[in-house]
């Protein structure tokens, strides 16, 4: 589970958290809201990127506060980015073993890692292809399989919809419904298109302006006449 008590993150004179408390208790979740609601900032505060001014956050009876950025990927946290991080002139096998070297384990056993992912993201043909080379929807499966890598508990996905085909974002579905299952990791998701919201996660977190004004089940949550007012408008889903 994933506690966050009383949250709140400030930039100047700007509010962008406001004493945010939720515990999550799925392990697929959504985060939604409309741009400037503190879903990014909400990431970063998990990723340690961001100190909060209040508040504390505990995943799975850790204190993620106490640890640093480093200390919280060495415990299992792991984050990918709205534009992808692909390395142009390694090979798509490198660029994910570089998220393994500060990391305990042999070279075996990473490899073995590096493998399970590559299957995962369907990568594997492309193992020794070159960053330069790669598609976009390509380069999007590397990042996935970068934030995969190396036994995760938890993963932050941010904005992995962003700009697929309908056949890319199928295949992205399949992905991100099959994180659970294969590597028992807890996946928040933010993403703009609520249909990927409604078809992969079982509850939805919802931000407007720093503040949490829903968290539940998803069908539930997409209905609620607050989420339709500040994020969704009044089209039927």
């Amino acid at each position: 589970m994933i506690e966050l008590n009383d949250l709140s993150v400030w930039f100047g004179g700007v509010q962008a958290l406001k004493n945010v408390s939720v515990s999550i208790d799925a392990p697929l979740v959504g985060i939604i809201g409309p741009n400037g609601a503190g879903k990014t900032t909400l990431l970063n505060v998990l990723s340690g990127f961001i100190t909060p001014r209040t508040g504390s956050l505990h995943a799975f009876g850790t204190d993620l506060g106490a640890l640093s950025p480093a200390r919280r990927a060495r415990w299992g946290l792991r984050r990918s980015f709205q534009r992808e991080l692909v390395v142009e002139d390694l090979s798509v096998l490198d660029n994910i073993r570089a998220m393994l070297d500060p990391l305990p384990g042999s070279r075996a056993q990473k490899r073995s890692l590096i493998d399970d992912v590559l299957d995962f993201t369907d990568l594997t043909n492309m193992a020794d292809t070159l960053g330069e080379r790669l598609n976009g929807f390509e380069r999007r499966r590397v990042e996935l399989a970068k934030t995969l890598v190396g036994k995760p508990r938890l993963v932050l996905l941010d904005e992995p919809g962003g700009g697929l085909s309908g056949d890319e974002m199928a295949e992205l579905q399949r992905i991100v419904l099959g994180i659970g299952p294969r590597f028992s990791a807890t996946t928040l998701m933010i993403d703009h298109d609520v249909e990927l919201i409604a078809s992969t996660c079982s509850k939805t977190l919802v931000l407007d302006f720093g503040t949490l004004i829903a968290y539940g089940p998803t069908a539930q949550v997409l209905q609620d006449p607050r989420v339709k007012a500040a994020y969704l408008g009044d089209e039927e889903l």
